[in-house]
Parts: C-alpha cells; structure tokens; sequence
C-alpha cells in the first residue's frame, strides 16, 4: 500500500491483494480498514461533506460488522470462502482504502478551504467510490457465506442503498463556497473585501483562530510546491494561491487579537520548522561533496545521494564508501527527514553557496504570486494594511502587525516588493529603538528579510544613513537583535556602492568583530559573512586589522562548530590576500590552528580556504612559514589526498601549495613596509 507521506492530497492510490491470498488475512485487512475508517471519523472533524461521510462511514460500519462476523466464525481461517466471494472482497478491499484517504484528506485540519473549493469533485469521489462497493456486494455470494441471516439483510441493504444516497452538496457549502470565490474576485480587482463576510466563511470551516489560519497557509504552500514540481494546471495553481493569499489576509485582518501562545511563543513555533544551528555539511554527499538532491540511506545507516550511490553500486561496489563496511543489501531508503530539511533551509535562504535544488516550493517562493491576480490583490491589500497599523496602531496591534511582516517577507520575493513599496521599511527602522525587545527583535528580522530584496535594501539603506541598523547592532536588547543587525549588513555589502559608505561608517566594523567576540553562534557567523562581504572592497581591509578582527577569528578556529570554522576562514582567507593582513596572521597562533584544521577536518570549504591561508602566507613569510609547515610529517600526505579526492579549485590549491614547500626555503618573505622596518630594528 502507498504510504500517506508519499501521495497527494485528494489522490487515492490503492494496492490490491496479491494473488492467492489466504481468506483470512484478506478479512483481516478489511476489519482494519473498516476501524480505520470508523476511528477516523470519529477524531476528526468534517466542516464540509459531513453529511456525505456520515452516509459512507455509516455503510462502512454495517459491513465491518459482516466482516467481523464472518472472520470470527472460524477462527480467522474462513477455508470455506468460494473464489467468487474473494473476488468481490478485494474489491472491495481496495475501495476501503480509496476511502480511509478521502476521510481522512475531509477532515484534515489546514485543508478546509481547499475542500471546500472540491466539493464537487470530492463528492464525485464518494460517487464512485460507494458504488464500487455496491458492484461488489451485488455479485457477493451471500447464500454460500455461513452467517446469521440478520447480518446478510443488512448488507444487501447497505447494497441497495448505496445505489441510491444523494451525493450533492450540502447548499450552505455551496453557498460558502460562492461567497468564498467572490471575494477572490474582489481581490484581483485589488478590492478590500468585507470583514464580516470573511468572518462567515471562517466560522462555517470552523478556523476560529490565529493558528488555524497558519496551518491553512502551510497545507496550501505545501500543495503549491507539489503542484509546482508536477507542472500541475494553472487553474489549480491559481486557486491555490488566491487561497494562500486570503488566509493570509484573514489572518491579520479578522484575528486582529493573538492567540494565547502570543507573538513570541509563534515566533518560536514558526523558527522551529527549521532549525538555526544546522551544520550545511551534513547535507552533501560524502562521495561527491555536492549538496544532496536526493538522499537515500544504505544497509549500514550512511546517508548518500542517489545518483552517486548508484553510480558506485554500478561500477561493481559492493561496500560502504565511507564505512568500507559490505553493504547487506543493494537496496536503499529515501531519507525523508533530511530531503525536507534541505528543502526548507533553501526557503530559508540559508544556502549562500551556488549549489540548487530542484524544488517546486523554491519556484513557489520566487516566481508564483506575480501573475497571479486574485492573489497578487490579495497580498498588495494585506501590505497597506499592516503597514497602516505600524504607523498609527497600538503597541500590541504593531507587535501583531510585525509578527505578520515577519512571515510574509521571509521567503517570497513578490511579497517582500510589496512590502517595500508600501512603505514598510521605515516604520520597522524606527522600531529598531524601541524598548519592547519582542518587538525590536521582529523590526530586526523583518528588516533583515526585506533586505534580500534589491528594493529593499535602497529603502534601509537609504533611511537615516544606517544609524538604526548600527543601534540594533550595538545596543540590541537581546542576541536576536544585534545577529539580524549583522545579516542585514551581509545583504546590504552585496552592493558595491553600499561597502565602502559602510566601511566608513566608523562603528560598523568594530561593531561586528565585537559580535565575532561575544555573540551567540548565529551572530558569530553573521559578523563574519558581513565582513567578507566588506572586504569585496579593499579600502576596508586595513579597518578590519584595525579593529582586532585577527585575534578573534584565530580564536574562533578552536571551535567544534564546522560551518562557524568554514566562516572565519573565509575572512582570514580575504584578509591574507593583502601582505599587512598575512603578516598579522603570522604574528598569531594561526598556522599550527590552519594545519590542524587541514589534517583533521572534513568540511571541504573550509579545507578550501584552509588551503588559501597557508598559500598566501607562505608567499608572504617566505622560508619561515615553509619550515615551520615541513616539520608536519602528516601535511604532505594530506594535500595528496586533496589533489586526488577534493574540489577541482581544492585540488589546484593544494598542488600549489606542494610546489611551495618544494621551493628553495631561502626565499626571502614578502612582508609590508611596516614589517620590515620592525625586523630592520630587531637586527
């Protein structure tokens, strides 16, 4: 049978019994499915269709009695059974099943709207399906089945019924279900729809709260990205959307008061859907090094990418490539759990590296709203709306308004654009003061997100010359603040105008070696990426030195953090290109960190910069720094494997690197005017 986790929502695959199957493992898979079925029923709640699967869990339940009748009878054996009965029951064993997904998908909270807008062809679903049943139950041999004659009325009943149950829908669906797609009208004519009719349709699907409406928006992205990967229709994908964006507006119009959780407590729901502190290397295949596409796991529990595992099992391997252990098996196991973190740490924008995967959410993300009228007004509506409350509204109704800006910029670049233009940038600039730390810390991420958009980084640029960015990055109530700070730096130093008038900006640069220094993790890797993308500019590397950058960097090699390492590389990496940058690094205990860090780890990026530290250095420190290398018996080794195993741009680095040591160690060190005045002095 297909897993659920493995089908779309309304789709119904079914897998029959296999050939020859025992009579009683037959009727004791149907006993399951009718419990199933009943128990589903039962739990879940159905705003919609509750009439039709009333009818149909009704059936169900007359004919598990039958079911259970007859298994009971003998056991469980049921030999007696004739061929023909068993035909009929496998039929209607793959029905049941057909069934159990459509009650469940009914009563599925999050998937209200959308049932509601499939009445029709989930009511055509239920059609069919009963009358698949009744079929069966007709040519049922009841006469040759040994049970009380009561049980047999009842099932031809159940089979005369089922030919005859209305199967329309309910009229205050139907009515809903009209009202529901005039407002979608009214958005694509960018109309502000009713509060009250919108309330009326929330209160027929039972969405009663802040929450119910999140889970509404996650089903319908989760079906946008899967319509999205299957090149689903454009009118499926349109309502989709439309939907998407009335929630989102119902969200923050009708449910203007939070839920009992409160902002921080959904803040904290919503960043648990992806982690913060993964390490992106755990997520590339250890026979390519590439980020994986799909992941599967092998008999001895490592994880590789499908099409490198195949290849290596198609090349005659019959072991482990990093256990060297014998595989079991040639049979492997999708790794779900690590496909749907990948996946979400590409919404996230985590992945700052060229790497890409092929991810109908990531279209969704980018692409989708654009050309899209119902939601596209949907959107543009809820930005004058939120925006409105920052401006003039409460300090709780401004503390929902930024939660809300806060979901919406966080992956889609249309929304973030609308955001912008409506003129949100500001108003979350100035919160950047605030005394409220629950309410600066979304002014700092919502800023954040808004600054991946090439608009949005103009608009925070431009307000006040940076002084709100560089107070949340100093003076940050709380560790959140002063990270986001840092990262909305990163993003504004991706142009090139922008790195040198924040270079200038004295604060700037000391401010984030002092995160280097006394941030949590996030805001340790924050600083540094917003370092390296200052130093694009050469101007700001003598203000990087100036500012002790070195020692901290240093310092952070020590950490058991591999992406944390990788960062801090990357900067000493750019600050080595320059010889008064090599030269401080020199001056540290940099170099046995760099060749431990070379020996011992297995982050290949930071092998990477690992190797572009030592290079420059050596060209810089001359036979100092190639003596002190040679006496590492283990390093030389290590650069081969490089040479064979790594990167093509690993691969050169470390051939270069040989040729260094190989040089004559009499070369004289390359050190800046300062340095060699100093050394002058020494003599």
């Amino acid at each position: 049978m297909v897993a659920n986790s493995e089908r779309r929502f309304l789709t119904l695959p079914a897998v029959p019994p296999c050939d020859g199957v025992s009579p009683g493992a037959l009727l004791q898979a149907l006993v399951a499915l009718g419990r199933g079925i009943k128990r589903c029923h039962r739990v879940l709640s159905f705003p919609t269709q509750r009439r039709i699967v009333r009818e149909v869990v009704r059936e169900v339940g007359v004919l598990l009695e039958f079911f259970e009748e007859v298994y009971d009878r003998d056991g469980g054996t049921a030999v007696d059974l004739p061929d023909s009965a068993i035909v009929s029951l496998s039929e209607i064993y793959v029905a049941f099943q057909k069934i159990r997904h459509l009650v469940r998908d009914c009563g599925r909270r999050g998937a209200r709207l959308w049932v509601l807008l499939k009445s029709d062809s989930v009511s055509s679903e239920f059609r069919v399906l009963v009358r698949s049943v009744a079929t069966a139950l007709d040519v049922l041999p009841l006469a040759a089945i040994d049970v009380p004659v009561e049980v047999k009325e009842s099932v031809r009943l159940v089979a005369d019924q089922a030919w005859r149950v209305n199967f329309a829908n309910d009229p205050a669906d139907d009515l809903v279900s009209k009202g529901l797609r005039s407002i979608l009208a009214q958005f694509e004519k960018e109309i502000p729809p009713d509060r009250g009719s919108m309330q009326r349709i929330l209160n027929h699907l039972q969405i009663r709260s802040w929450t119910d409406c999140d889970k509404e928006i996650l089903f319908l992205e989760e079906e946008l990205g899967a319509a999205l990967s299957v090149d689903g229709g454009l009118v499926e994908i349109s309502l989709l959307s439309g939907l998407r964006g009335f929630v989102l507006y119902a969200r923050s119009v009708v449910f203007e008061a939070k839920d009992s959780r409160g902002a921080d407590s959904l803040d904290c729901i919503f960043e648990e859907r992806i982690p913060n502190h993964l390490n992106l290397e755990e997520f590339r295949c250890p026979i390519t090094l590439e980020l994986m596409k799909d992941p599967v796991t092998v008999s001895t529990g490592q994880t590789y990418d499908r099409s490198s595992i195949t290849k290596w099992l198609a090349a005659g391997n019959r072991t482990c490539p990093v256990t060297g252990a014998p595989l079991q098996t040639t049979d492997f196991v999708p790794n779900s759990t690590l496909q749907k973190l990948i996946r979400q740490l590409f919404q996230e924008d985590k992945m700052r590296t060229g790497d890409s995967v092929d991810d109908g959410r990531r279209q969704f993300s980018k692409n989708l709203l654009p050309g899209i009228p119902a939601a596209a007004g949907a959107i543009k509506q809820l930005c004058g709306f939120l925006v409105n409350k920052l401006s003039s509204g409460s300090e709780d109704e401004k503390i929902k308004a930024v939660l809300e800006i806060r979901l919406l910029s966080k992956t889609n670049v249309f929304e973030r654009g609308c955001l912008v233009e409506a003129g949100a940038a500001p108003w979350l600039l100035d919160l950047h003061y605030s005394p409220n730390s629950s309410l600066q810390d979304g002014a700092t991420t919502a800023v954040l997100n808004l600054s991946k958009h090439p608009m949005g980084r103009k608009a925070v640029f431009e307000y006040r010359s940076l002084s709100p960015v560089l107070y949340a990055l100093t003076k940050g109530l709380r560790s959140e603040a002063r990270q986001n700070a840092a990262a909305t730096i990163f993003y504004l130093s991706s142009v090139e105008e922008y790195r040198k008038a924040i270079g200038e900006t004295s604060e700037v640069i000391p401010a984030l070696v002092g995160l280097l220094k006394k941030g949590s993790v996030r805001g340790k890797k924050n600083a540094a990426v917003a370092l390296i993308r200052l130093l694009y500019y050469p101007g700001n590397h003598p203000k990087v030195l100036a500012a002790g950058a070195i020692s901290e960097l240093v310092d952070l090699l020590s950490s058991d953090r591999e992406d944390l390492v990788g960062d801090c590389l990357a900067v000493l990496a750019a600050l080595a290109e320059q010889p008064e940058g090599a030269y401080e690094i020199l001056q540290s205990s940099a170099v046995h960190s760099l060749v431990r860090i070379l020996i011992s780890h297995s982050y290949p990026t930071g092998k990477e910069y690992c190797l572009s530290v030592l290079q420059h250095l050596c060209t810089a420190g001359g036979a100092k720094v190639v003596t002190l290398l040679e006496k590492v018996p283990s390093l030389v080794p290590v650069l081969r494997v490089v040479i064979s195993e790594g990167s093509s741009r690993a691969s050169k680095r470390a051939s270069s690197l040989i040729r260094l040591l190989r040089q004559d160690r009499a070369c004289p060190a390359v050190l800046p005017p300062a340095a060699q005045r100093e050394d002058a002095v020494r003599a």
